[in-house]
């Protein structure tokens, strides 16, 4: 696992087609990032994910 530290705004990138940004984080640790992604590539939060999986449906 890789761990960065990002400030407001900065941004990671993956591949040269995904790109992470830092939005915010609130009082209470939370944290908003939001994902810039081809169409094609699936983005889902990891309990939907598992929810996909149990039912047996494709992600």
């Amino acid at each position: 696992m890789l761990i960065l530290t990002r400030y407001k705004q900065e941004k990671i990138l993956i591949g040269d087609n995904v790109e992470i940004t830092l939005i915010g984080v609130n009082r209470d640790g939370q944290v908003k990032i939001g994902i810039d992604a081809p169409k094609d590539v699936s983005i889902l939060r990891e309990e939907i994910s598992y929810r996909f999986e149990k039912e047996g449906r494709v992600k």
